[in-house]
């Protein structure tokens, strides 16, 4: 049976080696304890205390660490792997060195003046070889370098082959000469890697000039010294005659060593900075180094504290880090992460040191990371995804959230002041709690507008403490179908009818539609919370794509098969794409529901896609049952509901001024509160003169009957009077309402 140490005092205790697997450490205390090397396998750590812990070579594959504290913690190589690691590269150095004979005795046949043609050929062969391998590595990363070295050494070898034979009686040399540009390619890269890998365990320069000067002084002794000890297995055999000779010799041999250490730290400093050029050797280097040290393979680090934890050299693939603090932890880059937000490095800057002003996180996936109380002003997350992360306290003044996906996000504190949100995608689990944010903008800035779309739309007003979260936050958790192209009405009516009939339990109802440039169409419907969105979006396109390709002839005999309410979901449809338009700032509080859609119109009810507000600038309203408007600029209704169209279309301006007048004269005679019945009377006074003119003036003359509505709608929960008067001038506002060109039964008439 596996121990159990949970809610138990184990500070500073020592667990160096002991096998562990399964043991339950949650809500223990481990300060300072000792797990060097332990086997931790499926061990429980959740809300564990593992500060300034010593975890060097500990095995926690599939550990649960939920809400454990690391910070601290001192992860990576034991020593005994380091000197290990640091035994074989050195003897990785030797060899490089005694292999970089080829190279050297070119040279140095290339510098003596009883040398032969052949061997002259050869010394300038290498040395040309030596400095276009050095430039390409520079220019093109050492990846790239070694590739195009070894073709362009094969050529350089057959030319060189060819020259010796025509101009030179040794036919030998040229095809030695393979082996030397080899040799140096080989020596370069040997020493090159083996410096990274050193380098990368303490990440940085100093460290790396230290071991390439260290493994420099391996290769020396590779080259001059193993030659002369063991002279058997010297390739060339050399034979010191004289004494300046071998001084020159020991002279060349340190400076051919000198040019690969210089090309050593060159790429070690690259590698560390991220340069994708060396991306490969940067991986190898962490692959190496990452044997043996502190492995959180599949791991759940769920909320774990790694502040100021020393990571280096730790293997964190395939772990869960969703909201996993790693403030000031030391060693970040010679991580081994896999695939997860930690591999781009800009991230991994900002999950270090919390400063990401005017950084590009353009469509990464950030899902889970933890941003908490970073500073993100001018950042811009375009099409990014930021679902379930944790974003408290952060400072996201100004930022660019257009598109980003937001489910689940948390916000707690956070300031969004001046923020671009045009089209994110925010739900019923994203957390505004606390938000502090005086103003937004519903759309990117460009020259000719660049604050566009302010919210609140009065530039002398901000949102007070607390207010920008009701006013954002979504009502429904909804499915927007974007329809990038040629947008067919009909397709998009039969399409969605058809997926609201397939899955009923989706409870799939129209809340908005709106054009999105010239041949783009967002629709975006409600759905159940426990919905499968993508399932449905799928399913729909395909149903979508598939209606499309039909000929014109099905289209039609399918659309006969399909009730009304198809043939008024594609009117809407028409309508938006005729006639876009934006939000009105008439109703703030029905904003919310359609947050990350600037402009369009609402439409919500049944499938059939009744219209429930229409706000904006000349919006139309085409067909519906029971159509709703909410006043706006130039509001239309081309199709009203049953109660009062046909009275309506029989109405003159004439009749609707007696109606008004009518309206007056009952309120007039009512037992109503003096102020109210004045209020009223002025109301109604000022829309029979708007609507008696040559043109009559609808617009003012609808927010005045709008007024009249509202006001005998709450005089009439509180006033018996008020209710009958409310009873007898409901159905004539419907149709002077109608007549003006709203639908009878508006949500702000309250009807």
């Amino acid at each position: 049976m596996s121990q159990d140490f949970s809610g138990q005092n184990l500070r500073g205790r020592s667990f160096k080696g002991q096998n562990l697997e399964g043991v339950n450490f949650s809500g223990a205390d481990m300060t300072k304890a000792n797990f060097s090397n332990a086997t931790l396998r499926e061990a429980n750590f959740t809300n564990a205390i593992l500060k300034d812990a010593v975890i060097k070579g500990a095995n926690f594959t599939q550990s649960n660490l939920k809400n454990a504290n690391l910070s601290g913690a001192k992860a990576g190589l034991p020593l005994y792997w380091a000197i290990r690691l640091l035994i074989l590269l050195f003897l990785l150095a030797v060899l490089s060195g005694f292999t970089s004979e080829y190279v050297i005795s070119a040279l140095y046949n290339l510098s003596k003046f009883e040398s032969r043609d052949s061997q002259k050929v050869s010394g300038v062969a290498t040395l040309l070889v030596l400095i276009f391998f050095f430039l390409s590595t520079i220019h093109k990363g050492l990846y790239e370098s070694l590739q195009i070295s070894i073709f362009v050494s094969a050529i350089a070898s057959s030319f060189t082959t060819a020259i010796i034979s025509v101009f030179t009686d040794d036919k030998s040399s040229g095809v030695a000469f393979a082996g030397v540009v080899s040799a140096a390619i080989v020596n370069a890269g040997i020493v090159d890697s083996a410096c990274i890998i050193l380098g990368i365990t303490q990440l940085n320069l100093w460290n790396s000039v230290v071991l390439a000067f260290i493994f420099g002084l391996a290769s020396f002794f590779g080259a001059i010294v193993v030659p002369i000890i063991i002279p058997n297995i010297s390739v060339f055999k050399i034979y010191y005659k004289m004494p300046d000779q071998i001084i020159f010799y020991v002279i060349l041999t340190a400076l051919v060593i000198i040019f690969i250490m210089v090309l050593s730290i060159y790429i070690a400093y690259k590698a560390m900075k991220g340069d994708k050029k060396f991306t490969l050797i940067h991986k190898i280097s962490i692959f190496v180094a990452s044997i043996g040290g502190t492995c959180f393979c599949n791991a759940d680090l769920t909320e774990a504290n790694l502040t100021h934890a020393i990571l280096q050299n730790t293997d964190l693939r395939e772990a869960i880090l969703k909201k996993t603090c790693f403030y000031e932890a030391k060693g970040l880059d010679s991580v081994r992460f896999g695939e997860c937000y930690l591999q781009n490095p800009l991230v991994r800057q900002l999950l270090i040191t919390g400063q990401g002003q005017n950084k590009n996180f353009d469509r990464q996936d950030l899902r889970g990371v933890n941003f908490e109380r970073a500073t993100l002003e001018d950042a811009s997350f375009i099409g990014a995804d930021l679902s379930d992360a944790n974003l408290q306290q952060t400072d996201l003044s100004r930022a660019k959230l257009v598109q980003t996906q937001l489910d689940g996000t948390n916000f707690i504190g956070a300031t969004l002041t001046g923020a671009y949100i045009e089209d994110w995608n925010i739900t019923n689990q994203t957390n505004f709690t606390g938000v502090r944010c005086e103003y937004v903008y519903m759309r990117l800035p460009t020259r000719k507008h660049p604050d566009p779309y302010r919210k609140p739309d009065n530039r002398q007003e901000v949102f007070a403490d607390g207010e920008f979260g009701d006013f954002i936050k979504p009502i429904f958790d909804t499915l927007d179908l974007y329809h990038s192209q040629g947008v067919d009405p009909r397709a998009i009516a039969i399409s969605f009818k058809q997926l609201a009939e397939n899955h009923p339990d989706a409870e799939l109802e129209i809340v908005a539609m709106e054009k999105r440039g010239q041949d783009k169409f967002l629709l975006r419907a409600k759905t159940a919370s426990t919905t499968d969105k993508s399932q449905l979006s799928a399913e729909y396109f395909d149903t979508y794509n598939e209606i499309k390709a039909l000929p014109e002839r099905e289209i039609k005999l399918l659309l006969a098969e399909k009730d009304s309410r198809i043939r008024s979901l594609e009117n809407f449809v028409n309508q938006a794409l005729q006639r876009p338009s934006y939000y009105s700032s008439t109703q703030i509080q029905e904003v919310g529901s359609m947050a990350s859609n600037p402009g369009g119109f609402s439409v919500g009810g049944s499938v059939g896609g009744n219209v429930n507000n229409v706000q904006g600038d000349n919006n139309r309203a085409v067909q519906g049952d029971n159509n709703q408007a909410v006043l706006g600029d130039g509001n239309q209704v081309a199709q009203q509901n049953q109660v009062g169209a046909d009275t309506a279309e029989s109405l003159t301006k004439e009749d609707v001024v007696k109606l008004l007048a009518q309206l007056e004269t009952l309120i007039k005679g009512a037992e109503l509160p003096a102020d109210t019945k004045e209020e009223l009377v002025e109301d109604l006074s000022a829309a029979k003169k708007a609507t008696d003119k040559e043109e009559p003036n609808k617009q003012r003359a609808l927010e005045r009957l709008g007024t009249v509505a509202e006001t005998l709608e709450k005089t009439s929960k509180g006033v018996e009077a008020g209710q009958k008067v409310w009873t007898i001038a409901k159905p004539i506002i419907v149709k002077v309402a109608t007549w003006l060109g709203v639908a009878a039964g508006s949500h702000l008439l309250g009807l």
